[in-house]
């Protein structure tokens, strides 16, 4: 997938190993995320993140990536294509930086990708919050996802699964 092409308004790129310190500022400037669902972000755990893969998934399906507006990282995601399977593509992160919070960019990011996902033959897209998080849920039910009834019992929080049909 060529993943410039899901959004008209930033520039989109994988992120690797250089950007570690850019995402690790973004996760910094986010810590309500990791109140609910701890521990904070470390190199080595974003490094880890950009390599982590679900059951069943390669590389191949993985973008761990950045919307940048000029050098500015604006927002990471991590999507993972075919997960859980062919008709989903699954956000695994996605974080906008603070000083782009509260301008409509994120649901800008959101609805554009959720565009080009349906483009690209996806018929849904599924993500998990950490139950108790007003912040993600709030952004998340704004933006058309909805509750499948499924929570996932973690060690350090317990995931809340949406959908959101395409």
């Amino acid at each position: 997938m060529d993943i410039q092409k899901l959004t008209t308004k930033f520039e989109v790129r994988k992120l690797n190993e250089s950007d570690i310190e850019a995402v690790y500022k973004v996760m910094q400037e986010n810590p309500l995320y990791f109140q609910h669902c701890p521990p904070m972000a470390t190199y080595q755990s974003i490094l880890d993140d950009m390599k982590a893969l679900p059951p069943r998934t390669t590389y191949d399906d993985k973008y761990y990536m950045g919307f940048f507006e000029e050098d500015c990282l604006v927002a990471v995601m991590d999507l993972i294509l075919n997960f859980p399977n062919e008709e989903t593509a699954f956000v695994g992160f996605f974080m906008m930086s603070k000083e782009f919070q509260g301008k409509g960019l994120g649901t800008e990011i959101i609805k554009e990708c959720s565009g080009r996902l349906k483009e690209e033959g996806y018929q849904y897209i599924r993500l998990g919050f950490a139950k108790g998080n007003p912040q993600s849920e709030a952004f998340w039910m704004k933006n058309g996802f909805e509750r499948t009834g499924i929570e996932d019992v973690q060690e350090r929080c317990t995931v809340v699964v949406l959908q959101k049909e395409l």
